[in-house]
C-alpha cells in the first residue's frame, strides 16, 4: 500500500539564481538512456533550474503559479537529445502547497516547451489567518491518528480542486494498523475538519487484502531453500598488510533464491559486515522484534567467515540475505537499465531491515526510516518473512516514485485502504518496475514473469499478474476502466495501467514466455502487437520521471507514456502507436477522458 508523502519538503537542488541571458547556451547531456542532474560540461543544473522558475512565472497562465509562489527544485533531468525537465515543489507565501507540485519542460535552448502540472487551478487560500490554533490541531491529529503528534506547520492544500490553509501535523507511534507508525494528518485550519490521514509507509499487503485471507481462512506458508551451509572459501592468507575496511566477496543462502554471491564489507581478518561498498554501503540490519523507523538503532550483521544464512528461519540472517539480495538487485535493474543511482538518484545508500515488529505480516517502504521494513510474519496467516524478491522490487520502487512523481490516492479510510487512480498508477508501477526487477536478476530459483507475489504461497499461485489482471479474485483487480475506476481501491485500481503495459510489452492474445503461459485479452477486442519489454520499460520509466505528477490519472497516464514514446522514439514510431492502442485495448481513449478532477 503506498502512503501519500505530503509531508516533506525535500529539495534535491535548491538554488535561487535568477534566470540571464541563458537562451542558445550549449548544454552536454548524459549518454543515452541515462538521467542525470548535472552535466560536465556546459550550463550547470542551478541555471537549468533558474531558466525553468523564470519561465514558469513568465508562462503564469500555463503553469498555475501566482503571486506570492515560490518553485523550489526537486529533481533536473536532461534527455539525451537535450530537453530538460525540472520537477518543482511549490510554497505559496511561505507555506508547502500539498498538490502544488510540477514540471516544466524546457527545450536544449533552456526554451518553455511546456508544463506538467498537478493542480490545475489557482492556488490562493481564501484566507492566511487560521481560526485554530497549532496546539487545537495537534490534539485532533493525536486523536484521530492515535499517536503522538509532533509540530503543526501552516499549508496550504490544493489538492481536490481546493486551495485550503490547514495544517500539517506528524503523527508517531500510531496504533490505527497492525503495526504502529508514523503518519500525516491533515487539518483545515479554518474548520477544524480531518482533510486526510495518511500513513507514511507503503504496506505490501494492504489492510482489505489481509481481511479478505482472514475471511478465507487462508495461510500463506511459502517453500523456503533447504541448502546446507556452503563450505567455507579458502582464506587467502595476507602476505602483505590489509588495511580494513575492504570490499569482500561474501556468499548467502536465502529463503527464497537459494545460494547468491554477496558483495560486503570486511572490517577486520575474520569479521565481515552486510553492507556493500560497491553500491553506496547498502545494508541490511537487525530490527531485533521491534517496530523501528532509524536504521541507525537496527542491529548490524556480521560473520567471521563472511557466510551468511542457512536457508531457514532458524537463522536470523537467512532472511537477510534475501533482503540485501533483493535491494542490490534492484539497485542494479534502475542503474543499467536507467543510469539511475540510488532509489532517489543521489548516489545513496538503501537500506533494510529484517525482523521488524513482532508478528508483523508485511513490508513497508517507509520514508521516514528511508529503508525497507520486512516483518517476519504473524505466525498464523503468514508464516515466513515478507522477504521475496518481487516484494522487495514492488515496496523500492514506491520509493522512486517518492522520489519523483509522488503519486498520491485520492482518499483514504478509517482502515488505511487507499483509493483512487492516482494511488493505483503508483501500485501499477510498483508491479511493472518489480517484475522487471526478476527480469534483471535472472535467479533461475526465482523464475522472471509478470506475475506478483507467485512466491507467498497463495491459492490462487500469485498475488496480481500483469496480463490478465482480473484473475486476481483476492483483490478484485480490474482490467480495463471504466468511470468506477477513480474511486478504485489502488490495488484492485493497478490493473488498468499494468495491462496496458503488458499489452504494450508483449500484446494481447496467448504467449508463453520463460515457461509462464499468459494470455490478456482486450477491452475491444483489437490484436496488439507488443514491442518488446525493454522500449515498453524504458517509456513508462521516462513517463514516470518526466510527464507524471502527485495527482496523474490513468488518462494523464495514457498521455504521458505517449510523449514519452515521442521523445525516445518519434511520433511517428511503432512504438508511439502501439501506446495509443495499449490504453485503447483497456479503455483509456481520448473519447472518454473525464472532466478535470484535480
Amino acid at each position: 500500500m503506498r502512503g501519500p508523502h505530503i509531508r516533506s519538503l525535500a529539495v534535491a537542488v535548491a538554488v535561487t539564481t535568477a534566470a540571464t541571458g541563458l537562451a542558445g547556451t550549449a548544454f552536454a547531456g548524459p549518454a543515452t538512456g541515462t538521467d542525470s542532474a548535472s552535466t560536465s560540461t556546459g550550463v550547470s543544473a542551478a541555471s537549468v533550474v533558474a531558466a525553468a522558475r523564470a519561465a514558469a512565472f513568465a508562462h503564469a497562465t500555463a503553469t498555475g503559479v501566482t503571486r506570492g509562489d515560490e518553485l523550489r527544485a526537486q529533481d533536473v533531468l536532461i534527455d539525451p537529445e537535450g530537453a530538460r525537465h525540472v520537477r518543482f515543489l511549490r510554497t505559496h507565501q511561505g507555506m508547502p502547497v500539498l498538490g502544488g507540485d510540477l514540471v516544466v519542460h524546457l527545450s536544449h535552448r533552456l526554451a518553455y516547451t511546456g508544463v506538467t502540472r498537478a493542480a490545475d487551478h489557482t492556488v490562493s487560500p481564501a484566507t492566511t489567518r487560521p481560526h485554530l490554533t497549532a496546539t487545537q490541531a495537534e490534539a485532533k491529529a493525536a486523536t484521530v491518528a492515535r499517536g503522538d503528534a509532533g509540530t503543526a506547520e501552516l499549508v496550504v492544500d490544493a489538492r481536490d480542486g481546493g486551495a485550503a490553509l490547514a495544517y500539517r501535523i506528524p503523527v508517531s507511534d500510531s496504533s490505527t494498523a497492525d503495526a504502529t507508525g508514523t503518519r500525516t494528518v491533515v487539518v483545515d485550519a479554518v474548520t477544524g475538519g480531518i482533510r486526510s490521514n495518511t500513513p507514511d509507509s507503503d504496506e505490501f499487503l494492504s489492510p482489505k487484502l489481509l481481511d479478505t485471507l482472514r475471511e478465507r481462512g487462508e495461510t500463506m506458508d511459502p517453500a523456503t531453500g533447504t541448502a546446507v551451509q556452503p563450505k567455507s572459501l579458502t582464506s587467502a592468507a595476507a602476505s602483505r598488510a590489509v588495511h580494513y575496511p575492504v570490499t569482500a566477496s561474501g556468499t548467502g543462502t536465502s529463503l527464497f533464491v537459494g545460494k547468491v554471491p554477496l558483495t560486503t564489507t570486511r572490517t577486520a581478518r575474520t569479521s565481515y559486515l552486510l553492507k556493500d561498498p560497491s553500491r553506496w554501503g547498502t545494508e541490511t540490519r537487525d530490527a531485533k522484534g521491534k517496530e523501528l523507523e532509524s536504521f541507525a538503532q537496527g542491529k548490524k550483521f556480521t560473520t567471521t567467515n563472511d557466510k551468511w544464512g542457512n536457508g531457514a528461519v532458524s537463522r536470523r540472517d537467512s532472511a537477510a540475505v534475501d533482503a540485501q539480495y533483493g535491494i542490490t538487485k534492484t539497485l542494479d535493474f534502475y542503474k543499467k537499465t536507467f543510469g539511475r543511482k540510488g532509489i532517489a538518484n543521489n548516489g545513496k545508500a538503501a537500506r533494510g531491515m529484517v525482523h521488524f515488529g513482532k508478528k508483523v505480516a508485511n513490508a513497508f517502504w517507509d520514508s521516514t526510516c528511508g529503508c525497507m521494513l520486512y516483518g517476519d510474519g504473524d505466525g498464523d496467516m503468514f508464516k515466513k518473512p515478507l522477504v521475496v524478491l518481487d516484494v522487495t522490487g514492488h515496496e523500492l520502487t514506491h520509493g522512486v516514485v517518492d522520489a519523483t512523481a509522488k503519486l498520491e490516492p485520492t482518499r483514504v479510510d478509517a482502515q488505511g485502504n487507499q483509493f483512487g487512480e492516482p494511488g493505483s498508477l503508483n501500485e501499477s508501477l510498483a508491479d511493472i518496475f518489480g517484475s522487471n526487477v526478476e527480469f534483471s536478476a535472472n535467479n533461475a530459483k526465482n523464475p522472471p514473469n509478470y506475475l506478483i507475489g507467485e512466491k507467498l504461497g497463495l491459492a490462487q499461485k500469485f498475488l496480481r499478474r500483469l496480463d490478465h489482471p482480473s484473475l486476481d479474485k483476492l483483490e478484485g483487480t480490474i482490467d480495463y476502466w471504466s468511470p468506477q475506476a477513480y474511486d478504485a481501491e489502488v490495488h484492485a485500481g493497478s490493473g488498468v495501467s499494468s495491462h496496458a503495459y503488458y499489452l504494450l510489452a508483449e500484446g494481447s492474445g496467448t504467449k508463453k514466455i520463460g515457461g509462464f503461459t499468459y494470455d490478456s485479452p482486450t477491452y475491444d477486442g483489437s490484436t496488439v502487437t507488443g514491442i518488446g519489454r525493454t522500449k515498453a520499460t524504458a517509456i513508462f520509466y521516462r513517463a514516470l520521471t518526466r510527464y507524471m505528477v502527485s495527482t496523474t490519472d490513468f488518462h494523464d497516464a495514457r498521455i504521458a507514456t505517449l510523449k514519452a514514446a515521442a521523445d525516445l522514439y518519434g511520433a511517428n514510431s511503432t512504438a508511439y502507436k502501439t501506446v495509443d492502442q495499449a490504453w485503447a485495448a483497456v479503455n483509456v481513449t481520448v473519447a472518454n477522458t473525464p472532466a478535470a478532477r484535480h
